[in-house]
């Protein structure tokens, strides 16, 4: 089968030639949108990753060039017009589990660095600056963690911090039974953000969850509490969050996705001037850590990635019942 890879990166080409054995890929640099989509001309599938834009007019266009399967390359699809695909006979695919270990580890790097403040100690001892004021961090052990969704990456999370000693509360709309045996609270929303110490956003984004961060939740929240997203930039209010920086109400904030990363994230600015003012106005902050979309970026995980992806693709070129259709 003939597949067109959009939002191409380096790591991509890499993984999915390695795994590749049947297919004809074809990669591009250019994120799938209304004015890219016709690279896809002479392909039957498009895979798309978190930032293609998949909406119905695209997904028309897709259509009409012939693509009959889009495969995600990504656990989430809150980028894809599902009703247009269904519409035009476009199958979707994804890759529902990959490494959940590499987003929740992440997350716990965020956290560590947040806390103890490794990044700003690295850099001044770079510089021959070797004292220790304003590194000042707290002790994880016995502090009280809130997991917002409890899926396979919000397990793996919770398992860690229950590891490291820590009081570890949940919300979702199911209780985990194994996590409750291992000692997690299962409590309602409101309860998990009054008495968390850091809070951890593990969830799909959807219209019930967009800006579940915001003015009114952050209220809810323990003034000084850390808050870190790896999940969705847009469950966050990004301008309640700088507005409760402000106050102090947040005492930390660590992302790893943004609402408007599209245009930022996975290239290299460094020599452009950023027009993105909410962003340069997170970076001014020295209580904010922001990594660009890595969380899934490990080895295992991007082998992971080939693998069921290219597996997804074959499947339905076989007519194979898809397990990871959407």
């Amino acid at each position: 089968m003939n597949i067109a890879f959009f939002s191409t990166q380096p790591y991509d080409k890499e993984y999915f030639e390695r795994q590749n054995q049947q297919h004809q890929l074809t990669f591009f640099e250019a994120q799938l949108n209304e004015q890219t989509v016709n690279l896809a001309k002479g392909c039957e599938a498009v895979c798309a990753f978190v930032n293609d834009k998949l909406n119905a007019a695209v997904i028309k266009s897709l259509a009409g060039l012939g693509v009959k399967l889009i495969a995600l390359r990504s656990a989430g699809f809150n980028n894809v017009d599902l009703a247009a695909a269904k519409e035009n006979t476009i199958a979707v695919v994804r890759v529902p589990a990959y490494s959940p270990h590499a987003v929740a580890e992440h997350a716990v790097a965020l956290m560590m660095t947040l806390n103890r403040k490794t990044h700003k100690a690295y850099n001044r001892v770079r510089e021959g600056n070797f004292s220790l004021d304003r590194l000042t961090g707290f002790d994880l052990f016995g502090k009280t963690v809130g997991v917002i969704g409890t899926g396979k990456i919000g397990q793996c999370f919770a398992h860690i911090m229950v590891g490291f000693g820590c009081k570890v509360l949940a919300f979702d709309l199911l209780a985990n039974k194994d996590l409750e045996a291992a000692g997690v609270a299962f409590l309602p929303l409101m309860d998990v953000l009054a008495q968390s110490d850091i809070v951890s956003l593990h969830c799909p984004l959807n219209e019930q969850t967009k800006h579940l961060i915001n003015a009114d939740t952050l209220g809810m929240m323990k003034n000084g509490a850390m808050l870190i997203n790896t999940s969705r930039g847009a469950l966050i209010d990004t301008k309640a969050a700088i507005a409760a920086l402000k106050t102090g109400k947040l005492g930390y904030l660590g992302i790893d996705v943004y609402e408007q990363e599209e245009k930022l994230f996975f290239h290299d600015l460094s020599e452009n001037v950023i027009n993105d003012d909410v962003m340069m106005r997170l970076i001014s902050f020295p209580n904010v850590l922001i990594t660009s979309h890595q969380g899934f970026l490990t080895s295992e995980a991007l082998t992971q990635i080939a693998l069921i992806t290219l597996q997804n693709i074959s499947d339905f070129e076989e007519g194979k019942q898809l397990m990871n259709a959407v």
